[in-house]
């Protein structure tokens, strides 16, 4: 299930700071601007919803990570979750699978930066666009979901990170102020496991 919160500016950070995890008040405040506590802290409230709603947990979920960075739930492995934020919004996926998600503000574009992330289809797509900004932006989300689904994070190569590429789910707000993108991996069953 995918959850987002677009009312960034309507969180209450100070009541909210209470509702977190020591390990993620930590992690909270590290961040020097306040948009950076306030929607670190908005999207790990969208996974305890989740988390409540979907499988009755009601404990403040604490993290471990895996090699690359990827956040697991610490006594929930058959849980599989991802999250990420922008000025904009928050979002969280949880799943029974490995899963991805990404979102981006839409900004301006600039035809530099594409030209270095994107190969020459996905450049072409864009500048073809009527809304090239969009474009790119939904490339980008849906580069960054995969990456975030094998828990490594950017690459060298942006490039190629598209191909072969399993379906990828791309959502663009009603205000079109930002775009996400999901992706889900292959379910792990106790054969794969061994």
């Amino acid at each position: 299930m995918i959850y987002v919160n677009d009312h960034i500016d309507d969180f209450d950070l100070e009541a909210a700071l209470p509702l977190l995890s020591e390990q993620r008040r930590e992690q909270v405040m590290r961040f020097r601007h306040e948009l950076g506590r306030r929607t670190s802290t908005a999207v790990y409230l969208l996974l305890c919803e989740g988390l409540r709603s979907e499988y009755g947990i009601t404990e403040k979920p604490v993290f471990t990570y895996g090699p690359h960075g990827k956040p697991m739930l610490t006594g929930h492995p058959e849980i599989h979750f991802n999250m990420s934020h922008c000025r904009e919004a928050v979002t969280c996926v949880l799943s029974d699978c490995p899963v991805g998600i990404d979102i981006e503000s839409v900004g301006r574009f600039n035809e530099s930066v594409a030209r270095y992330t994107m190969n020459d289809e996905e450049l072409q797509t864009i500048l073809q666009a009527d809304r090239p900004d969009v474009a790119f932006i939904r490339l980008w989300t849906m580069k960054e979901a995969l990456l975030k689904l094998s828990g490594h994070g950017l690459c060298d190569n942006m490039k190629d990170v598209l191909l072969d590429a399993p379906e990828i789910t791309t959502v663009e707000s009603p205000d079109g102020r930002y775009v996400y993108s999901v992706v889900y991996g292959q379910k792990i069953t106790t054969e794969q496991e061994k």
